[in-house]
């Protein structure tokens, strides 16, 4: 199953981190994009190839620390087609290092519509007698809050094809309380969601016992990690927290099984970010990412054995 293939790498590199990659243009470098610009004007090309040129290089400086990267769709697509292709070949560059690579979409539709998501980001599609992958991401964001009409169609896709997904159970941002917090029956909602997350994915735990789908949830409370991480035990968890300056909350802890396993942390573009942190021009911004990625690796090794 996908998450073994996963857990192997966060094993392999002693590092729980997905780097989040997905730039707006604020955040390339100046050199970077005056480069492109020189030479295709203010245009969407020029963003598309300083787009790429900044991922490859953020790649590059990275692959031998982290274990995953989590794509930021919207920020490719705000490009339009040159971004929907820019996007593909990070795929494709990230997957030759041996990366990881979650396609953080957050899709959610039914019937041919969410078919259609799961043959373009997981799956193949039929062109004649011949299957054509087409992003090959080896796992999506999902939200399941219409039902499992809306995760059902990728779940055949993670059997066949040896992928996986994340369903928003509980999310960070501060209206979320509006309707995951919301008292249903004997539970609150995200819980209800968790419940189901566990139950769509039955039946296909893989050697680390973890199941193909799992759940996206906040980690800012440490009282939801620890009651979600006894209820949900075959649930992988991608958590996203507030990083600052490479650290973490220890409270992430609790959204690790008792052998350092079934979590991954989200650093909330940091190292993305990491060269305009540190000042200067962004010529530095491979150096930089690698720095704050170590930085956050190191903290998290101190919080997490991994066996």
């Amino acid at each position: 199953m996908s998450f073994d293939i996963l857990q192997d790498q966060i094993k392999a590199k002693k590092n729980p981190t997905a780097v989040i990659l997905g730039a707006g243009l604020d955040d390339i470098p100046p050199h970077i994009l005056k480069k492109h610009t020189a030479r295709y004007g203010e245009t969407l090309e020029a963003a598309a190839e300083a787009a790429l040129e900044f991922h490859l290089g953020l790649i590059d400086a990275l692959a031998d620390i982290i274990p995953a990267i989590a794509l930021s769709c919207a920020c490719f697509e705000a490009l339009g087609w040159r971004g929907m292709k820019v996007l593909e070949a990070v795929i494709a560059y990230a997957k030759g290092k041996d990366l990881f690579v979650i396609a953080d979409g957050n899709r959610e539709d039914i019937g041919g519509s969410a078919a259609a998501y799961s043959a373009a980001w997981l799956g193949e599609t039929r062109v004649g007698e011949t299957a054509c992958p087409v992003f090959s991401a080896d796992c999506i964001t999902l939200s399941g809050y219409m039902g499992s009409d809306a995760v059902k169609p990728f779940l055949k896709d993670c059997a066949q094809q040896n992928k996986c997904a994340f369903v928003l159970a509980h999310t960070p941002n501060p209206s979320s309380k509006e309707f995951q917090d919301l008292v249903s029956g004997d539970r609150q909602v995200y819980t209800a969601m968790g419940d189901l997350i566990q139950r769509w994915g039955r039946d296909t735990a893989g050697k680390y016992g973890y199941q193909v789908l799992g759940a996206a949830v906040g980690g800012a409370q440490p009282s939801l990690l620890k009651q979600l991480r006894r209820r949900l035990d075959k649930t992988f968890f991608l958590v996203s927290v507030p990083a600052a300056q490479g650290r973490v909350s220890a409270d992430v802890r609790w959204a690790f099984d008792e052998l350092g396993r079934g979590a991954i942390i989200s650093d909330s573009r940091s190292i993305l970010r990491a060269w305009s942190k540190a000042g200067g021009d962004g010529t530095n911004y491979q150096d930089a990412a690698r720095g704050a990625a170590e930085q956050l690796r190191d903290e998290l090794r101190r919080l997490i054995t991994i066996f």
